[in-house]
């Protein structure tokens, strides 16, 4: 069913230029997730998200126990209950399934990739371990990604709906005891000339080119709401694909990569809510 409907950025304004007058005026619509339905843009958005190392991981088996607990998460869409996602946002206790192929093939991804990083490695062997896996710190893995154009005005609200419904579901004696949450992301590196060139070629309203200062060279989210995201994380780790393509002189794209933040879970609704303070609704 229908959770709430969000309206996207409203026109720009008739002073701005023809190249600034691209927002349009959408209805969001936020829904429990639909095995039925949501299953092939699920995959997608798996893959989006893994990049090229989603082939490590059974994304058929992922997206399938995703969709079997619809009463946490939730989608966004655009075109009512029967059309595809455009975001997603969940959260799957590691432990309880952990004899899933991809949970099992998400587990030992976490842990190589971690590996780069002792303190934050300890910590999730720890809890993702056998003896981890055996015990009663559970951990939750929170599965959130979208299409690029898609505004992060839509994120506070979506975790602002999963903490409800952890809660609703603790309620009801379900499995969401989480001691923390990780969360994986994407990020991109820019050396100097790629941050002036894209700098310069990016089109860019009024209000984004009065806010938003050069950027130089380092290393950037894919989604803005992650740096407020890695403010609540008590260990955040940038780290490489497995299958990344080599980039030589005349490679094109983006240098990319992927992002760990471990999170308390008690944090999430206070994260919720500087999410909303940070991605106000439009007015």
């Amino acid at each position: 069913m229908a959770k709430r409907k969000q309206p996207a950025d409203k026109p720009s304004s008739d002073n701005e230029s023809d190249s600034e007058r691209s927002l349009v005026d959408v209805d969001f619509e936020f829904f429990d997730p639909n095995p039925d339905i949501d299953f092939l843009a699920l995959k997608r958005l798996i893959t989006q998200l893994l990049q090229a190392d989603a082939q490590l991981i059974p994304v058929h088996d992922l997206a399938d126990l995703i969709l079997s607990q619809p009463l946490v998460g939730s989608t966004v869409k655009c075109d009512g209950r029967e059309s595809d996602p455009f975001a997603f946002l969940t959260v799957l206790n590691l432990h309880v399934h952990r004899e899933r192929p991809s949970i099992k093939a998400l587990v030992s991804y976490i842990l190589e990739k971690s590996s780069v990083d002792p303190v934050l490695h300890s910590k999730l062997q720890s809890l993702l371990g056998p003896a981890g896996l055996a015990s009663q710190n559970h951990l939750g893995f929170v599965f959130s990604e979208r299409l690029i154009n898609m505004p992060v005005q839509i994120m506070p609200h979506m975790y602002r709906m999963l903490a409800d419904e952890i809660q609703w579901a603790l309620d009801d004696n379900e499995p969401y005891d989480f001691k923390e949450v990780l969360i994986i992301s994407r990020i991109y590196r820019l050396t100097e000339e790629e941050a002036a060139e894209l700098h310069a070629s990016a089109p860019r309203t009024k209000r984004q080119r009065q806010s938003q200062p050069n950027e130089g060279a380092g290393v950037y989210p894919f989604h803005p709401e992650d740096d407020i995201i890695r403010q609540f994380a008590t260990h955040t780790l940038d780290y490489n694909f497995t299958h990344a393509q080599p980039r030589g002189e005349d490679a094109f794209g983006l240098d990319t990569g992927g992002r760990m933040m471990l999170i308390p879970a008690n944090r999430l609704r206070d994260m919720a809510v500087a999410l909303a303070e940070a991605f106000p609704p439009p007015s």
